[in-house]
């Protein structure tokens, strides 16, 4: 039996418009025709670089400048990060759980060793029932 190796990619949807249940931001969306986070995730190769439009529920939001918000997919533990310039588009704290559709450039980003190392450091922080700590 073939197990999976773990990859540690983090597909970034760079983007200028986004629509949250009826809240504009940025600029008009131009395309069509929807892309889905599962294809992107599959592939990530054949999208990198390239705008697409994707549909997905906003599971979180930057609680700091507002300036990033993850995209469910469309199958359980799927996500994809949108990212925005700081200060250009500024996603409300309160997002989370709403419908968004993003147009924007798809960019698959590795990160440092250490940026993985903080980001382990960082995975069981807050109201975690996986965390001793804070039940």
């Amino acid at each position: 039996m073939l197990k999976k190796s773990l990859l540690i990619i983090t597909l970034i949807l760079f983007a200028g418009n986004i629509i949250a249940e009826g809240e504009k931001y940025g600029k008009e969306i131009t395309l069509k025709d929807r892309t889905t986070v599962s294809s992107i995730l599959t592939a990530p190769e054949k999208f990198d670089g390239k705008t697409v439009l994707v549909e997905g529920k906003i599971l979180n939001v930057c609680q700091g400048m507002g300036c990033w918000i993850e995209v469910a997919g469309e199958t359980e533990n799927e996500k994809i990060l949108v990212k925005v310039e700081d200060g250009v588009i500024v996603f409300p704290k309160d997002a989370k759980g709403k419908t968004a559709i993003v147009e924007g450039i798809v960019a698959e980003v590795q990160p440092s060793a250490e940026e993985h190392k903080e980001d382990k450091e960082h995975q069981h922080d807050g109201d975690d029932p996986c965390n001793p700590k804070t039940k």
